[in-house]
C-alpha cells in the first residue's frame, strides 16, 4: 500500500471519529436542552420533535427514517466517503439522542435551554462540518440540491428548510414562544459554527502610512519580531506615491507597533483593524 493511500485511510478514520464526537455533542444539546422544552434546532430534528410528542416515537428513530431516502440519493451525487461519514453521523446522532433522552433534562427554563442548547448543538455541528460529514437533515438536503444546481446557495436552502420546520413546530404546539426561542437557538448554532470555522478575533492588522517606512519596519522587526510588507500606494489628495506598511500582530503587540510608528514619525497615519484569520509563520 502506498504512503498516500495509508495517509488517506488514516485521515478518513480520523474524520469518522470526529463525526461520532460531533454527533455526541449535538445529541447532548438536543436531549438535555432542546427536546425536553419542545424547542427545535430546525431540520429533521424539528420534525422528529413533533413526532416525539404527537406519536411518542423516539426522536432518534424518526431522524433516521426521514434520512434514508436522502442517503440513497446522496451516494450517487456526493461520493462514497461523504455517504459513509454521513451514515455514521446520522446513526450516531439518532442512537445517542435516544440514549441521552433516558436521563433528566438539565433545565426546564426555555430561555436557558435555547441558549445552551443552541451553543452545544452548534459546536457539535461545527465539528461534523469540519470533518466534511453530515448528520442528515437540512444539511444533507442542501448538499444534494446544491450538487444538482450549484447556483442555489446551500445556506439559503438550509435557512428555508429550517424556517419551515420551526413554523410547523409553532403550529403544532400552538405557542409562538416556541418559534421565538427556537429562532434564538438556530441563530446561536450558526454563530458557533462561524466561530469554529473562522475563529474569534485574535490578531490585528495595522496599516501604517509614513515617510519613514524603512526605519519603522526595521524597528518593528527588531523590537516586536513581526514582519512588515510594503505596498505601493498613492495619496490622492497630495498626488504623491507612498509606500504603505502592512503588519499583522497579536493583540499584545499592537500597542508596541503603534508606539514605534508614532515615536519615529509622529505624523504617521495608522489604521488598526480586526483580522479574522492569519495563517503562516508566527501565527
Amino acid at each position: 500500500m502506498h504512503i498516500e493511500e495509508k495517509s488517506g485511510i488514516k485521515d478518513f478514520l480520523i474524520e469518522c471519529v470526529g463525526t461520532i464526537v460531533g454527533a455526541a455533542v449535538m445529541a447532548a444539546g438536543v436531549s438535555f436542552f432542546l427536546l425536553p422544552n419542545q424547542l427545535s434546532s430546525g431540520g429533521f430534528s424539528g420534525v422528529a420533535t413533533i413526532a416525539y410528542y404527537l406519536l411518542k416515537i423516539p426522536m432518534g428513530t424518526v431522524i433516521l427514517v426521514l434520512n434514508v431516502p436522502f442517503f440513497i440519493f446522496s451516494i450517487f451525487k456526493l461520493g462514497k466517503n461523504f455517504f459513509i461519514k454521513s451514515i455514521i453521523g446520522t446513526v450516531s446522532l439518532s442512537l445517542l439522542i435516544d440514549f441521552f433522552d433516558k436521563f433528566e433534562p438539565l433545565t426546564d427554563d426555555r430561555f436557558l435551554a435555547c441558549i445552551y442548547g443552541g451553543i452545544i448543538t452548534g459546536l457539535g455541528s461545527a465539528i461534523i462540518l469540519k470533518v466534511r460529514a453530515s448528520t442528515g437533515g437540512s444539511e444533507l438536503v442542501g448538499n444534494i440540491i446544491n450538487s444538482i444546481n450549484p447556483n442555489i446557495r446551500m445556506s439559503n436552502i438550509i435557512m428555508a428548510f429550517d424556517t419551515l420546520v420551526v413554523t410547523l413546530n409553532v403550529i403544532f404546539f400552538k405557542e409562538i414562544e416556541i418559534g421565538l426561542y427556537s429562532a434564538i437557538a438556530i441563530y446561536l448554532m450558526g454563530k458557533i459554527i462561524d466561530i469554529v470555522f473562522e475563529g474569534i478575533y485574535f490578531t490585528k492588522l495595522l496599516i501604517i502610512v509614513s515617510d519613514k517606512n524603512e526605519e519603522i519596519a526595521k524597528k518593528i522587526g527588531d523590537n516586536v519580531k513581526r514582519g512588515t510588507t510594503g505596498l505601493y500606494g498613492k495619496g490622492m489628495y497630495t498626488n504623491s506615491e507612498k509606500l504603505v506598511l502592512m503588519c499583522a500582530a497579536s493583540r499584545g503587540d499592537v500597542a508596541k507597533v503603534k508606539s514605534i510608528a508614532r515615536k519615529i514619525d509622529p505624523k504617521s497615519f495608522i489604521i488598526i483593524t480586526n483580522s479574522r484569520e492569519v495563517v503562516g509563520l508566527g501565527f
